[in-house]
């Protein structure tokens, strides 16, 4: 298998991958960063940016993505196509197998490959996408201000949702599937003391409905009753979780019992000497372009230190 030899590799194109791009292109170690599965990362799925700084305007989630892209490239980063699909860390240089034909001997990984929204699987998720649904309220919230809106889910998350969007909506729905929360008992109560979260238990969504401009409503079925409702909401938010795309590093990277990568304390590294994670791929909390990139920031000074310390270069 052919296989090529760098010093900084980095893997994943969100705003983690791209600013870790950045600064180690500007440190002058000729970092290759593959673009993975899903170019851009989250954001090419997100209409408007509206909290990124810098943007006083806003901007377009694609758009902005490309801005890092060339940013990256006006600075001799090698932005290439392809996925890793298989990584080998127990020795020194790691090896990164791209789209199972072409080996990679890395002085440094950096891992930025995001974690993926889970989703209902409702045809009209994709449809709507952008367009009303969404799975970030503290991203597209803004953008429903004053609207009624749902929110799907029973765990701290959908209850952080919920919580955040009853601040500046009119009404939120909140669509639980069982007769209880799995979210912790004060999250629960936060919810439920909130004067304008209606939680609709025992309930799923059979589709969400819209026209051109956008979703305006949610067909519910009760799973007690079998009784079918609808109810009119211009925003429908899926807070069921998050799924990091980090199955491939399993067999060497400590991870949570989720799949997050572990980093030590106040750095991107990892438990694996000279690799580093940047981005949703370690980061379950926040879950923010502003965060990942600051990340990617860390991830690419962490792997110029550890060159530096090794005297490679």
């Amino acid at each position: 298998m052919n296989r090529e030899e760098v010093e900084v590799l980095i893997l994943g194109s969100g705003p983690a991958g791209y600013t870790a791009a950045i600064y180690a292109s500007r440190a002058g170690l000729k970092p290759v960063l593959y673009q993975g599965s899903q170019p851009g990362g989250q954001l090419t799925i997100t209409n408007d940016v509206e909290n990124f700084p810098g943007y006083p305007e806003g901007i377009n989630g694609p758009q902005m993505m490309m801005d890092l892209e060339q940013q990256a490239k006006r600075f001799d980063a090698d932005i290439r196509i392809g996925l890793a699909t298989a990584v080998d860390f127990s020795s020194y240089p790691h090896v990164v197998t791209i789209d199972e034909e072409k080996e990679i001997s890395a002085k440094t990984v950096i891992i930025s490959t995001g974690a993926s929204a889970k989703w209902l699987g409702l045809p009209s998720e994709d449809k709507y996408n952008g367009q009303g649904v969404s799975a970030c309220a503290v991203c597209d919230g803004f953008f429903y201000r004053g609207q009624d809106v749902a929110v799907v889910g029973a765990g701290d998350t959908a209850c952080e949702e919920a919580a955040y969007l009853s601040k500046i909506c009119n009404k939120v729905y909140m669509i639980v599937r069982r007769d209880e929360m799995r979210a912790s008992k004060i999250m629960q109560s936060r919810v439920e003391n909130a004067e304008n979260i209606e939680i609709l238990w025992n309930t799923e969504t059979e589709e969400i409905l819209g026209d051109e401009n956008g979703v305006n409503k949610a067909r519910l079925v009760n799973n007690v009753t079998k009784e079918v409702s609808e109810i009119d909401v211009t925003g429908f938010f899926v807070a069921i979780g998050h799924k990091p795309n980090t199955d491939i590093f399993a067999d060497y990277l400590e991870m949570d019992d989720a799949g997050y990568i572990v980093t030590k304390p106040d750095s991107s590294k990892t438990n694996v000497e000279g690799v580093f994670a940047a981005g949703d791929a370690q980061d379950k909390i926040y879950r923010q372009a502003v965060t990942a990139a600051g990340t990617g920031c860390m991830a690419a000074l962490d792997a110029e230190r550890f060159l530096a310390a090794k005297e490679l270069v």
